[in-house]
C-alpha cells in the first residue's frame, strides 16, 4: 500500500490531533490538513466536569499541545469551521464557510454531540457540557447559583454533581435507573456511589424518568418527574448521553448507524477511515460492531488507524478503559462490565471504598473496576487480555 499524498482529518480534538503526530512520528512526510468545528486548538475534555468547572484549572491548562509544538507538525489547521459534506469518490470535505477540501484519504473524528430535552433552548440556566465553551458558560452560571438540578445519572452527571458540592451548591442528581452510573457498573459499585454522593450532601431522586423542564420569565426553574414531582433549580445540567456527530454525512452514501460504521482497521470506504467517539467499527475478538466514548479510544485508534494509512494493516482489538473522578475516589474500568454479570471483590473492601472488583460473563472473565487501587486494577486487566484473546465471543 502505498501512503497518501494527502491526508484530511476532520475533527481537531485528541483522536484528530493524535492522528497528526503518530503519522509524523512514523514518518510521513505528506501533507496534512485538519479541520476543527471549535475555534480553540485541540484541549482536553476530561478536565471539562472537574478542573475547568471547578475553577482550579484556567481554560489554557487543557490544551494538549502548545502553538510552537502545532507548527512544527507541518499540519495545516483551520479552526471554527465545521465540514457540511463529504462526497466519498472524491473525497472532497465542503465546510460551513464555502471551502472544498480535497485528500488522498479522510480520517473522520468529529466525536459527539450531547443529547438535549425537547424545548431546553427556550430556557436560559439549561446547559450541556460537551465543550470548554460550555464548561465555561456553566460555571459562570454555578458561581451565581443556589440549587442545581443535574438531569442524568450516567459519568458525567455524576462528575458535574460531585464539583458543583465542592463549590457549595445544592445539588440534585436526577435519573430513571436505581443508582448512579448503575448501566455502566452494575449493582454492586453503582450502590456504593450513590451512598457516596449522599454523604457528600447530593439528593438522589433516582427511579424516575423527567418529563420536562419549568420556567419563568425565559429562565428555567425547575426539573419535572414523570412522578409529577418538580426539583427546583436555578441552574439545569442535560446529562443524559451523547449522539455520534455524523448529520454532515447524511448525504455521503457512508453507512451510519450509531456512528461511522467501519470494517475491522476503522475503514469506512476507500480512503475514508474514523477515529474516536465517532467511530463503530467491527471488534473482531466480540465479533460484532463497536463504538467507545472515552479518551484512551480516543487516542489508541487513531494510532491504529495512522499505521493503517501507512501500509502497516491489523486489525483494531483494543481493551476498553475508562476512569472517572468524584471527590476523593477514582474509579479505573478495563474491559466490559455487562450488567448482568457476577461480580467479585478480588482485593480490599467496598465498605472501606478501596477495592479491586472482577465481572465475569458468559464463564469468562471481561472486566475489572478498581475504586482507589490503581496499581492492583492495572494488573488484574492482564486477565480480561487473556479472556478476551483465549475465547472470543460477543459481549453484551
Amino acid at each position: 500500500m502505498t501512503a497518501p499524498a494527502h491526508v484530511l482529518v476532520v475533527g481537531a480534538a485528541a483522536s484528530g490531533l493524535t492522528t497528526v503526530e503518530a503519522l509524523r512520528r512514523k514518518g510521513y512526510g505528506g501533507a496534512i490538513t485538519v479541520l476543527g468545528d471549535e475555534p480553540h486548538p485541540p484541549y482536553d475534555r476530561p478536565p471539562l466536569s472537574k478542573q475547568v468547572l471547578s475553577g482550579t484549572w484556567e481554560p489554557a491548562r487543557t490544551e494538549l499541545r502548545t502553538g510552537e509544538y502545532l507548527a512544527g507538525l507541518q499540519a495545516e489547521f483551520h479552526l471554527g469551521d465545521p465540514a457540511t459534506a463529504l462526497d466519498v469518490p472524491t473525497r472532497t470535505v465542503r465546510t460551513q464557510s464555502g471551502r472544498e477540501l480535497r485528500a488522498d484519504a479522510v480520517v473522520i473524528a468529529t466525536g459527539v454531540r450531547a443529547r438535549t430535552l425537547p424545548g431546553q433552548e427556550l430556557l436560559a440556566g439549561v446547559h450541556v457540557l460537551r465543550t470548554l465553551d460550555d464548561s465555561l458558560a456553566l460555571r459562570a452560571d454555578l458561581l451565581a447559583a443556589t440549587r442545581l438540578v443535574v438531569v442524568g445519572e450516567g459519568v458525567l452527571g455524576c462528575e458535574i454533581a460531585a464539583t458543583a458540592r465542592t463549590l457549595g451548591l445544592d445539588v440534585t442528581l436526577a435519573g430513571p435507573l436505581a443508582a448512579p452510573m448503575a448501566l455502566q457498573v452494575g449493582p454492586l459499585v453503582s450502590e456504593a456511589l450513590a451512598a457516596l454522593h449522599t454523604e457528600r450532601g447530593v439528593r438522589l431522586r433516582m427511579g424516575a424518568g423527567v418529563a420536562g423542564l419549568t420556567g419563568a420569565g425565559g429562565r428555567v426553574t425547575g426539573v419535572r418527574l414523570a412522578t409529577g414531582e418538580v426539583l427546583p433549580a436555578d441552574v439545569v445540567v442535560v446529562a443524559i448521553g451523547a449522539v455520534p456527530a455524523t448529520d454532515w454525512l447524511a448525504d455521503s452514501g457512508l453507512e451510519l448507524d450509531n456512528g461511522v460504521v467501519c470494517d475491522a482497521r476503522c475503514r469506512a470506504a476507500a480512503g475514508i477511515y474514523a477515529v474516536g467517539d465517532v467511530a463503530r467499527w467491527h471488534h473482531e475478538h466480540l465479533g460484532r460492531l463497536l463504538r467507545l466514548e472515552n479518551r484512551t479510544n480516543a487516542t489508541e485508534q487513531a494510532m491504529a488507524v495512522a499505521a493503517t494509512l501507512l501500509g502497516e494493516e491489523q486489525a483494531y482489538l483494543p481493551v476498553p478503559y475508562f476512569w472517572t473522578d468524584q471527590y476523593d475516589a477514582k474509579l479505573q474500568v478495563h474491559g466490559f462490565l455487562p450488567v448482568d454479570s457476577q461480580v467479585d471483590v478480588v482485593e480490599g473492601d467496598v465498605t472501606a471504598r478501596r477495592f479491586v472488583a472482577r465481572y465475569h460473563h458468559g464463564g469468562r472473565v471481561t472486566g475489572v473496576l478498581g475504586w482507589n487501587m490503581p496499581k492492583q486494577t492495572r494488573l488484574r486487566r492482564q486477565e480480561v487480555v487473556d479472556a478476551l484473546r483465549s475465547t472470543p465471543a460477543p459481549i453484551p
